[in-house]
């Protein structure tokens, strides 16, 4: 099973990935996660540093495939999680899109790509051209993460339109949307009676896992320190069985921008609880969520 996580630039994707793998891992799954971002930080809670990636080692190989050994690109990362991360093209040059494709295609020279249960494309913000829509072409799944902000909904709605293209071609379907460190569900529930989809869970808004990503950990190797925070991995595990049912998943229809910016603002504007002090109208355009 591959699976593509995909959200609005800064909405937890990476965090969210890491925690699932492990989630994955647990129930005996073997789990490879593939970062595709060029900040190369998609596994960072999972190894504890900045990982190599798999463009500077071929480049570092003049692109000789037959120097490089599995060792060379994957790393065991915390709860049995191997690691590889694509990197990217130097800034202004070059595709993200390529990248990927030149990381499937080393894995499957060293016949990697394959030994894995599952494999998790954690990929960079939002689908803006068939670069970030790569990972998409090799997945059975797509995951989207959001928070109940504006922005992150406009960015979930443009990866939906990539879904329903992508699965012209083959399999892929959406498993769902995950809501990640909200205290708020009420655009996320506007934006899915409009735009039929799962919800497959909504993470509490806790400090911890921002605090889990800044120590290079996830929630799973915290609980061994900070056992209160057990019931916080029981989302993520939830969430793992789910994906392990082998839903049928859906080809999504996204709503056209207009219709959409109008349908989402509406509800800023004209709040259904009068009452709710300034500090929640900024929280529905996503303002203060981390």
């Amino acid at each position: 099973m591959k699976i593509a996580v995909y959200g609005k630039g800064g909405i937890g994707k990476s965090t969210t990935s890491c925690n699932i793998s492990i989630a994955l891992a647990r129930r005996g799954e073997n789990v490879l996660q593939i970062g595709c971002d060029p900040k190369h930080d998609s596994t960072f809670t999972l190894t504890g540093f900045l990982i190599p990636t798999i463009i500077d080692t071929l480049q570092s190989k003049d692109y000789h495939y037959e120097d490089i050994w599995s060792e060379d690109v994957i790393h065991a990362g915390y709860g049995g999680v191997d690691c590889v991360e694509a990197g990217g093209p130097p800034a202004g040059a070059g595709c993200g899109g390529y990248v990927v494709g030149e990381t499937v295609k080393l894995l499957k020279e060293l016949n990697a790509f394959y030994e894995y249960n599952i494999i998790l494309f954690d990929v960079l913000g939002d689908v803006v051209c068939g670069g970030f829509a790569a990972p998409l072409n090799y997945a059975d799944y797509c995951l989207i993460i959001t928070d109940n902000g504006f922005d992150s909904l406009f960015a979930a709605n443009r990866i939906t339109a990539s879904i329903r293209e992508k699965a012209r071609t083959h399999p892929l379907r959406l498993v769902g949307l995950v809501g990640n460190r909200t205290s708020q569900r009420d655009l996320i529930k506007k934006y899915v009676e409009a735009c039929p989809m799962p919800v497959i869970e909504v993470l509490p808004l806790i400090e911890d896992i921002r605090i889990s990503r800044i120590k290079g950990k996830t929630l799973f190797e915290m609980v061994g320190s900070e056992p209160s925070l057990n019931y916080i991995c029981e989302y993520y595990l939830d969430i793992a069985d789910q994906i392990l049912s082998q839903p049928e998943g859906i080809v999504p229809k996204e709503i056209p921008d207009r219709e959409l910016f109008n349908l989402l603002s509406d509800l800023y504007l004209n709040p259904i609880d009068k009452g709710k002090d300034q500090n929640n109208k900024k929280n529905l355009l996503g303002f203060t969520m981390v």
